[in-house]
């Protein structure tokens, strides 16, 4: 047997810790986009780690999409997405991650002419790879920026349907925030159709976004979320109803969200009963990794009790299968807390 662990970044690296909210095209580290740059000689995009790094350095939230967005310039075709997926999930696998749900920006390949049927199959490729070498399950949330509008969102899931497989659980709407209820026929399209609804909210908007997410789109989890801690009556409700927060602090900041970790969120959500994951986002943009946020989430006040609970609460908020979440909890609960 393991001796136990002694500090918490021990506790924390022997955690099993299930990633609800990371998006594929931000888990694109240097070497796949170097590779991936190369191959079809894109100038655009910076070759070195240091250049990535300064390139990743974001003035705010409109400029982490501008970068985004000619970052995935790189995805061309089949190929390229299974070496993304397969690249992003080992990766993850190499943290203690045994399962993911992963947001994949499916309108961000459509308006660029590449076929859904590329994508997926793509997509589809480099999962099987990983699952089989690393062990990580891998489930999909295709989603489309919501400033693009209805159309996008319609195009969108259109695509979903006309490609789905077992491995898509969900849709999604992130990108610049606006006003959810444009959206609310589209999800419950996306929700007839057997998806969750698991879209952005509350991250650069407000409460009434989150209100929003949940009364016109159905949402099932809230993607960020950390506008809700300046509403009372809606932590509330997030806690009575038990709809988790994913929740991601070093995106927070990179993105200007929250100017220090001081004074991110999620402390209050957690104190008013509100159930939250500790999640990554982008985590190759943002220089960070699942085991870093968990100790972000532990430098803002979280002991190791609060830290098993977030890692339960994503397990139990996931769309896994009913055995692998039993598996994964098990797996939580038998990790002895740090001694010091």
């Amino acid at each position: 047997m393991a001796d136990a662990p002694r500090t918490i970044e021990e506790f924390v690296r022997a955690l099993p810790t299930v990633e609800l909210h990371v998006h594929l095209e931000g888990s694109m580290w240097p070497s796949t986009a170097k590779a991936l740059a190369d191959r079809h000689d894109i100038p655009e995009i910076p070759r070195t780690e240091e250049d990535l790094r300064r390139w990743f350095t974001f003035r705010d939230f409109a400029h982490f999409i501008e970068v985004y967005l000619t970052s995935i310039g790189v995805l061309r075709d089949a190929e390229d997405f299974a070496r993304l997926a397969y690249d992003s999930l080992t990766e993850l696998a190499t943290h203690g991650v045994p399962y993911t749900e992963m947001h994949v920006s499916l309108f961000g390949h459509l308006m660029r002419g590449i076929d859904a049927a590329a994508v997926i199959e793509g997509l589809e490729d480099g999962r099987r790879r990983a699952e089989a070498e690393s062990g990580i399950v891998a489930r999909w949330i295709p989603d489309f920026p919501g400033d693009f509008g209805v159309e996008a969102a319609d195009r969108t899931l259109d695509a979903v349907l006309a490609h789905r497989t077992e491995s898509i659980v969900g849709f999604g709407i992130g990108g610049i925030e606006v006003p959810r209820a444009p959206f609310r026929d589209v999800f419950a399209r996306a929700r007839a159709h057997g998806l969750h609804s698991i879209p952005h909210a509350g991250e650069t908007g407000g409460p009434e976004e989150v209100w929003s997410a949940l009364h016109d789109l159905g949402a099932e989890r809230i993607g960020h979320g950390i506008a809700a801690a300046a509403d009372p009556d809606l932590m509330a409700y997030l806690a009575d109803r038990g709809i988790a927060v994913d929740v991601s602090p070093t995106s927070n900041l990179c993105t200007r969200v929250v100017e220090r970790l001081e004074d991110h969120p999620l402390p209050r959500l957690v104190a008013a009963g509100v159930p939250v994951t500790i999640n990554s986002d982008d985590p190759s943009m943002f220089g960070t990794d699942l085991t870093r946020e968990y100790l972000a989430a532990h430098r803002l006040g979280l002991d190791a009790a609060a830290l098993r609970a977030a890692a339960r609460t994503a397990v139990d908020a996931s769309f896994a299968d009913p055995a692998t979440r039993a598996r994964i909890r098990a797996a939580v609960e038998a990790v002895p807390a740090p001694t010091v």
